[in-house]
């Protein structure tokens, strides 16, 4: 399930984009984190997805930014499975996997692939949601996992670390997102019956839109304070040793 309001898991900073390199934002939906990618540094992004209509809207969105000239940067978005990447070995400086590989029940075939694309050095950045956050949603609510494309596994934060580092990628960094939007999801699965419109469901959502277009600083120290805690995503960062 993707968040309610849009809004970039990766930090950005500890990716440590260079101009001129090649990024690959693998489950891109529907564009945050590529288009970010593309605004902030001279890069060539790629966003691969296997779903249409997001991609159809990451093209819309991507086209109410200024474009950058053609040689110094782009981003497109193309129709693909991460089970098969349509690239050569070694393509890409840094790789973006954000809040996807809950969704897949063969994700390591799809860790495999993002090491074979992934360049000696480059890193690659991924999250998923935080163990304590996602048992309570799949306590509260059946349905929150069971809807088509929902969810299949509750990764504990060890088990993806391990399953990277077989490939021979080392972790640096790790970090905790979203803890605000934790009990916008306790709500929404607490009702899922009624769906967005319950008062106190649209209220919390209110908020966390409120939250993203003003950035006030007492939301953003409390956000802060509460990752460690109750993060929703937890992310981690690995550089390619090969």
């Amino acid at each position: 399930m993707s968040d309610p309001v849009s809004l970039e898991t990766i930090n950005f900073e500890t990716l440590q984009m260079r101009n001129g390199e090649h990024v690959l934002d693998l489950g891109c939906g529907e564009g945050r984190h590529a288009i970010s990618a593309y605004l902030l540094a001279d890069v060539h992004v790629v966003g691969i997805d296997i779903n249409n209509d997001d991609l159809q809207t990451a093209r819309q969105r991507l086209g109410e930014f200024e474009a950058k000239p053609p040689a110094r940067a782009s981003c497109t978005f193309i129709h693909a499975s991460g089970f098969a990447l349509p690239f050569a070995d070694n393509s890409f400086d840094k790789v973006i996997c954000a809040e996807v590989l809950e969704h897949i029940p063969e994700y390591q075939r799809v860790l495999a692939e993002i090491r074979r694309v992934l360049k000696p050095g480059g890193i690659f950045a991924t999250s998923v949601p935080r163990y304590f956050p996602e048992w309570v949603c799949w306590r509260l609510s059946r349905a929150y996992h069971e809807v088509e494309g929902g969810h299949v596994r509750i990764f504990r934060s060890g088990e993806l670390h391990r399953a990277v580092q077989t490939l021979r990628m080392r972790r640096f960094h790790r970090h905790w997102a979203h803890a605000l939007h934790v009990p916008y999801w306790w709500l929404r699965c607490l009702f899922w019956r009624h769906g967005e419109k319950h008062p106190l469901v649209a209220a919390y959502h209110r908020l966390l839109v409120w939250d993203l277009m003003q950035q006030p600083v007492l939301t953003r120290l409390l956000d802060r304070c509460l990752n460690p805690l109750m993060g929703k995503s937890v992310v981690m960062y690995f550089v390619n040793e090969l």
